[in-house]
């Protein structure tokens, strides 16, 4: 006979760490307890039903090949036992055995267990709101969610939708909603949306986007109670700036660790979930514990976080799998990598964010480098944002962010396979990247701003942020913006300010005598590459160069007031 394993959960890490162990180790018994109706469900697809790309809610259940993975298919083809609609209430580790409960029947059984594998995943945060429990206000976890959702949707007459919190569910509920004919509002108690992923600056073309497509945004504004009508429906969202009509709301807050039973069978639990060690191992070497469930070390930070996503929670299983099959396998943490498509914009993250590694104690420096996401002539080119963050006097690679219409992913996984290595931009820069037009340009997006970074390590580069600018113009210091764009690009964009020279790139060597070279000068453009250029060719015509930097960014990048033609 061989071990028994008892796994808790049956969503991600649970049956990964089932399916991988049982070819691991065709001798262990092992049985699956989910408390649900399916089990190994796609759950991150919730937010593609809605908008009916994928057509049944059967199809997140299925194979490639679209044979449903339900209890029969586990016991079938992976040799597993699955106990659907079964609790695990208890977990008594002296007797090692696990207290289930049938839930159609009330029954309890004991359940005895060799190693037992806690991935109990998270549930939605529903805070104490007043109103919180009238109808039709639903979260976005589990199957029966996104049924529930699908048919409000239906059936609601008013056609007026609030979502609240703007974290990565919340925006992938906007466009199912826009698309079925709803007014949609977003209300976010932080000043912009995705604030776990993104800086501010980099939220803003976002921001932009989603109001271009006629959403609602209201950040720095939160819910204080929900109203509903004489028959229990939600019918009003109060917030406190303001009062929004809705049939339908959606809370996208967030999700908490589901730590009880781990608690009371007295495990050790982090800040933010149940706390194991590199082997997924909890405080009771017997007991392994992923997914969802547990808190992540972050290789950026070196600090503890909460970073579920269904790709860690199947990592984790894997992990713990080869672990029980008496393997030693490691789990070192995440990067916090994370990609999302809302509306047809883009945008993907991984690292630290610069307000995050600031808050960690972190000295930074960073790039801002927006632009096309392959050569000009090419007609599927798109534009994307990108800020890279680097820690100031090493290099060493803290995080990427990219937002656009453009491909904004082989940027991002390049970055992530450099943090886990604790890369640096020297290492970014070597990176051999494919190339070719119709995938990108000569020098990838992402190198040119480790070459930015590289740039102002060298002292070859000073800059200003964005928002170190617009503090100097709101002080009304003496500065000069000297633009050095063609006359024609100005038409279509500029800054809205006095002090703005303008002189074409072109025409600068020539003219830097008529600049007021006593103060202080910020060179900039579309995209500040021929700011860069501008400000070397300052210093190289004997200019202070304390005196001269050039705008991180250029023009498109500036978050704040400008005039944009149409």
């Amino acid at each position: 006979m061989g071990k028994k394993v008892v796994v808790i959960g049956g969503v991600a890490c649970g049956p990964k760490a089932a399916a991988r162990l049982k070819r691991l180790d065709a001798s262990c018994e092992i049985t699956i307890v989910e408390r649900d109706s399916e089990v190994s469900y796609g759950a991150c697809g919730l937010p593609f039903y809605l908008e009916g790309e994928v057509p049944e809610l059967v199809d997140l259940t299925t194979t490639p090949v679209g044979v449903p993975r339900n209890a029969g298919f586990f016991k079938a083809a992976k040799g597993v036992d699955v106990r659907t609609l079964t609790e695990a209430v208890a977990i008594d580790r002296k007797k090692q055995v696990v207290t289930v409960k049938n839930l159609e029947d009330g029954s309890e059984e004991d359940l005895p267990y060799d190693n037992l594998v806690i991935a109990t995943g998270s549930s939605p945060v529903r805070p104490p709101i007043p109103g919180i429990d009238l109808a039709n206000i639903h979260c976005l976890k589990t199957m029966e969610d996104g049924a529930a959702i699908k048919k409000a949707m239906a059936e609601a007459s008013g056609k007026k939708a609030v979502i609240v919190g703007a974290g990565l569910i919340g925006l992938e509920c906007v466009e199912p909603l826009i698309n079925d004919g709803f007014e949609v509002h977003v209300v976010e108690k932080l000043p912009f949306v995705l604030p776990a992923l993104l800086d501010e600056e980099m939220a803003v073309p976002l921001m932009k986007h989603l109001q271009a497509k006629g959403v609602h945004l209201h950040c720095n504004d939160g819910v204080v109670k929900f109203v509903g009508d004489d028959g229990g429906r939600v019918i009003k969202v109060a917030t406190e700036q303001t009062i929004i009509d809705a049939d339908l709301v959606i809370l996208a807050i967030g999700f908490r660790a589901n730590i009880g039973l781990a608690k009371d069978a007295g495990l050790k639990i982090g800040d933010f979930g149940i706390k194991v060690d590199a082997h997924m191992r909890t405080s009771d070497p017997l007991i392994y514990s992923g997914g969802d469930s547990v808190e992540s070390f972050c290789m950026i930070t070196g600090r503890w976080f909460y970073a579920p996503m269904g790709s860690t929670a199947n990592k984790h299983g894997r992990v713990i799998a080869s672990n029980i099959a008496g393997w030693n396998s490691t789990f070192t943490g995440v990067c916090g990598t994370g990609v999302c498509k809302i509306m047809g914009f883009n945008v993907g993250r991984t690292g630290s964010t610069e307000r995050d590694a600031r808050a960690a104690g972190l000295e930074v420096i960073t790039a801002l480098n927006p632009g096309l996401d392959r050569p000009h002539y090419m007609k599927e080119a798109k534009l994307i944002h990108l800020k890279l963050v680097a820690e100031a006097h090493t290099g060493r690679l803290l995080g990427v962010q990219v937002c656009g219409p453009g491909e904004v992913l082989s940027r991002v996984d390049t970055v992530a396979a450099l943090l886990s290595r604790r890369g640096t931009v020297d290492d970014l820069f070597e990176v051999d990247m494919a190339y070719a037009p119709p995938f990108s340009p000569a020098m990838d997006n992402v190198i040119v701003a480790a070459n930015i970074i590289q740039n102002k390590m060298d002292g070859l580069a000073n800059s200003f942020t964005p928002a170190e600018i617009k503090a100097k113009l709101d002080r009304g210091e003496d500065i000069v913006l000297l633009d050095v764009r063609m006359p024609a690009e100005l038409e279509m964009m500029k800054l809205p300010y006095d002090n703005v020279v303008h002189i074409p790139l072109g025409k600068l060597r020539s003219m830097v005598d008529t600049l007021p070279t006593d103060r202080e000068i910020v060179c900039l453009c579309k995209i500040s590459l021929r700011g860069y250029e501008a400000a070397r060719i300052l210093i190289g015509h004997g200019v202070d160069p304390y005196r001269v930097h050039f705008l991180d960014g250029g023009v498109v990048a500036w978050p704040y007031e400008k005039i944009v033609k149409g």
